[in-house]
């Protein structure tokens, strides 16, 4: 007999509907609407909003550019709908307030504000995971470029570095008492979302028997963003190199660190706009080769995602509900 995490879902059709856990609770986004579900301390808090889509013909909608986009918007809706959930929480989830809390509750009714304060933690936030993710794995092997002259070699190392730093990353987080019950919900997200795509009534026995695991998860999506890096910068690091021979004359010296830093940095847009024409494609496709290409990132996932209770998959099942399209079908991946 197959044990939960080895279970296969039996998907009728995959679902473009996504979410993210949070602090007791989940929120949902679906291709008309978003919902944020918190468990509080008088049941289930359920608040909906119209999902903007953007017109046909805009760029945000081109291959590539889209994916840049989808990133910053998921970036931005997501820290809005934790701060949502620290307010709704039960108040054994929430710390004694101190003077900078209580002016930014204070602060925060004002709209022109509120913009500010989420546009500096999505900065904040994307900043930080640069500078631990990319800019410090780029320091770390640039170190060693008098002696691996060749640019693959290079930006394998620095892959590797990469790698290294995101799973110890993952890993520790994963041990944090605080982060538990959030990747519970994390769970509860993927197998409610398991028992749709599978076509079964949305009850809690039928959720609880769906793997937590899931292939178009947000932490695939890092993952394979951190294997094209290597490919991309790779490819372009040779390019330039080719394009300005002088810079080769520099090799080893901090200038030439530094050009080399500064380069890849601004590759990043279009790592993360291949990254997600390639997970879009998986995901829209089911066989060995995609199965392989998605097995690193739902390895990854026992890590970030824990199994649920009932209570936290309930949650999951309204928030499904929640943003459920009108017309059947019309949020197909």
């Amino acid at each position: 007999m197959q044990s939960k995490e080895n279970q296969q879902c039996c998907e009728k059709f995959k679902t473009m509907i996504g979410g993210q856990a949070l602090i007791e609770g989940i929120m949902m986004r679906g291709p008309e609407k978003d919902a944020v579900v918190i468990r509080g301390k008088d049941g289930l808090s359920i608040e909906v909003s119209d999902r903007k889509r953007n017109p046909p013909g805009s760029f945000k909608t081109w291959p590539f550019f889209r994916g840049v986009f989808n990133f910053f918007d998921a970036q931005v809706v997501g820290v809005k709908a934790l701060m949502r959930s620290a307010e709704l929480a039960p108040e054994e989830y929430q710390e004694e307030p101190g003077k900078l809390d209580l002016w930014l509750e204070k602060h925060l009714n004002n709209e022109k504000f509120q913009k500010l304060f989420i546009g500096l933690s999505v900065a904040l936030g994307i900043g930080l995971s640069v500078a631990l993710f990319f800019l410090l794995p780029m320091v770390v092997s640039s170190a060693f470029d008098r002696w691996i002259t060749d640019t693959l070699g290079l930006n394998l190392l620095e892959g590797v570095v990469r790698m290294v730093i995101f799973m110890g990353y993952m890993l520790l987080v994963s041990r944090m008492e605080d982060m538990k019950r959030v990747f519970a919900y994390h769970g509860a997200e993927h197998k409610t979302i398991r028992c749709y795509e599978a076509g079964l009534p949305l009850t809690v026995e039928n959720v609880r028997a769906q793997t937590r695991l899931h292939p178009r998860c947000g932490t695939s999506f890092l993952l394979v963003v951190m294997v094209i890096s290597i490919l991309v910068f790779s490819v372009a690091s040779s390019a330039l190199l080719k394009a300005v021979p002088s810079l080769e004359a520099m090799r080893g010296s901090f200038p030439y660190r530094l050009i080399m830093i500064a380069f890849k940095l601004l590759l990043l847009p279009l790592v993360v706009g291949v990254t997600y024409e390639i997970n879009r494609w998986v995901g829209r496709n089911d066989n060995s080769f995609t199965r392989a290409l998605a097995a690193p990132g739902m390895w990854m996932q026992h890590f970030t995602t824990n199994e649920p209770d009932d209570s936290m998959i309930e949650v999951g099942i309204e928030a499904v509900k929640a943003v459920l399209p009108q017309k059947e079908g019309s949020d197909r991946w």
